[in-house]
Formats: C-alpha cells, sequence, structure tokens
C-alpha cells in the first residue's frame, strides 16, 4: 500500500522518514522500489501539477517507486528543498525550474549523483538534469478547430499564466486550430501573471466574454468558471475538465506525464545520464497528450475535420507550428 505523503521539507531532515511501498511493476525490477521526490511549486490540485503528481502517484502504487513531496514551494525555498531530498537519498527528483533555473542548475551539480528532471523552458545540463515542456499543443490546435466553427461572435479567448515559451506555444496553436476553419476570427489573449490564482483567471476570462469572447482556452484553472457563469462554452487543458463543468467544458487538450516520468526512471535505473530533454515523450504521437471532447457539441462536420487532422498528427503526416512567440 502506498503511503501518499505530504510532508514539510524541515520535517523531512528533522525525522529522517522512510518512506515505503511493496510490490514491484514491470518498469522497475530492483530489489526495491525507486525513490523518487516531486517538489510542487503551486498546489497539487493545479492542473499541471496534477498531472505530475498523479503520475507518480500511480506509479508509487504499481510499486515501482517510493514517493514522497512538498507543494506550494516558493522559489525562494526551491532550491533548499531540492538539495534536502537529494540529501535524503532520492535518486530522482521531479519538479519545475521555470523560477529557478539558475539555482536549480547549481543545486543539480552540487549533486551528480541525484537525477534530476524538471519542467523548464531552459536547455538540459551535464549528466544529471533533465527538462522536459508541457507540448499538449496538439490537443489545443485541435479543440481550436472545433471552437473556430462553433464560435458565433467570432471572437474566441485564452486565458494564459506567464508568457514563457510552453505557454505561448499552447494558446498559439488553439489559435492557430481556430483560424485553420475560421479565419475571420479574433482571438484575445490575456495572461495572469502567475501560475496558479482561478479567481484571477476567472476574472480575466469575464474581460474577454464582456469583450465579445464567446468561447474560452483555459490554459490557467479558474478560466471556466467565467465561462459557466456566463453560460458560454470552454475548453480546458492538461486534464479533462469535463466532469467538472459538465455543460461548460466541451473539449479537453490533454497531456499525460507517465510516459516522460517512465523514461526519466527507466533511465536512472539503467544508470544512464539524464541529462537530455524528455518533452518528445509526452507528444500525441507517442502517446503523451490528446484530445478529449464531448461528442454532439460542435458541428458534425467539425468534429470530422478535426478527426481528420488529429489522425494526420498521430501518423507524422502533420505537425502543428510550434510557435513560443508571445501571442498578440
Amino acid at each position: 500500500m502506498i503511503k501518499d505523503i505530504l510532508i514539510s521539507r524541515r520535517a523531512v531532515i528533522a525525522s529522517g522518514i522512510a518512506l515505503g511501498v511493496t510490490g514491484l511493476a514491470p518498469l522497475a525490477r530492483a530489489a526495491a522500489p525507486m525513490k523518487v521526490a516531486g517538489i510542487h511549486a503551486s498546489p497539487v490540485e493545479n492542473a499541471w501539477n496534477s498531472c505530475l503528481h498523479q503520475a507518480l502517484k500511480d506509479a508509487a502504487k504499481e510499486g515501482v517507486i517510493e514517493y514522497v513531496f512538498s507543494e506550494g514551494v516558493s522559489g525562494t525555498d526551491y532550491p533548499r528543498a531540492m538539495r534536502e531530498y537529494a540529501e535524503q537519498g532520492n535518486k530522482l527528483i521531479i519538479g519545475e525550474a521555470y523560477a529557478v533555473e539558475k539555482e536549480a542548475r547549481q543545486v543539480a551539480a552540487d549533486y551528480p549523483k541525484t537525477a534530476f528532471v524538471l519542467g523548464s523552458s531552459g536547455a538540459e545540463a551535464g549528466d544529471n538534469f533533465g527538462v522536459f515542456g508541457t507540448w499538449n499543443y496538439d490537443g489545443a490546435y485541435l479543440a481550436g478547430m472545433l471552437a473556430g466553427k462553433m464560435t458565433k461572435s467570432n471572437i474566441v479567448g485564452s486565458v494564459g499564466a506567464i508568457p514563457i515559451p510552453e505557454v505561448n506555444m499552447l494558446i498559439n496553436a488553439f489559435g492557430e486550430g481556430v483560424k485553420a476553419v475560421n479565419p475571420h476570427a479574433r482571438h484575445l489573449v490575456s495572461f495572469i501573471g502567475t501560475f496558479f490564482d482561478p479567481p484571477k483567471a476567472r476574472e480575466a476570462g469575464l474581460a474577454q466574454i464582456d469583450a465579445g469572447a464567446d468561447i474560452l482556452f483555459g490554459e490557467r484553472i479558474g478560466t471556466a468558471d467565467a465561462a459557466k457563469e456566463r453560460g458560454i462554452k470552454s475548453v480546458g487543458s492538461l486534464i479533462d475538465y469535463t466532469p467538472r463543468y459538465p455543460d461548460t467544458v466541451f473539449a479537453n487538450a490533454m497531456w499525460y506525464f507517465r510516459p516522460i516520468l517512465n523514461a526519466a526512471i527507466a533511465d536512472v535505473a539503467a544508470g544512464k545520464p539524464v541529462g537530455k530533454n524528455y518533452t518528445s515523450f509526452g507528444l500525441m504521437k507517442e502517446g503523451g497528450s490528446d484530445i478529449v471532447f464531448v461528442k454532439g457539441v460542435a458541428p458534425a462536420e467539425a468534429e470530422a475535420a478535426m478527426e481528420a487532422k488529429r489522425a494526420e498528427i498521430k501518423a507524422g503526416t502533420f505537425e502543428v507550428p510550434k510557435m513560443m512567440d508571445q501571442p498578440k
């Protein structure tokens, strides 16, 4: 049975607790599961962090890893958390370097025997600092194709966190999907300046609705609340929001972290360097992302065109444009 534990970094150091699980899964054939730590800058209910957290929990339940984590770790505290988990003997540390790119690489250099694989807009470093991006832009493009045929005002909106390359790429892909089927549509874009502030995302969504948007793409959690409040449709990102907003969210650009995690675990178990970019394992053609949607909400011809393009993406015959500049 997994011990799904949330403890402070100081408590980890002070107590020296050993977090155990039993059983082995096919991915891990060692005598004991690999010790893995997750460091989440936002609460694990945040969509992005929840993708990492769920994949790590699933791997722990299968006996592949032991998993301990901290959430809501500030940028000023993040390097210390990395060091403390490394000191505790975790073989692999999963997290995010977006706000601490320089500091995270310095910590990795100080702990060459620990593997760090972090979400990052930068490059890998050395043998033990790997990176990954959240490239669910294929699904965002396909959702945009549906939205472009559904909008009646010819105005759609997107609410994002911070204009870093991978967020820009996701929002741009949604906009390109809209324009591919509706070149006259306008795309409003807002950034809330943080990775987790649902009320602020809701406010940004409401402002876009007031400006004429009748479909919203929620790169950030909270956007769908604005759509629900005003009775319009919305698209979710990273996880499936439809069960939470059954009459509002009709499509979701999904991202599955498990393929990236599996690749990193396999490299650590084999003694291979993790100083590489694992992003490609999250692409649609690799099974790391997709679109899920409620059939019958968009016009039938729009769904058919989207499914045809989806098949092309999976076959590698069509590539969604990678546009990393800040959308305007």
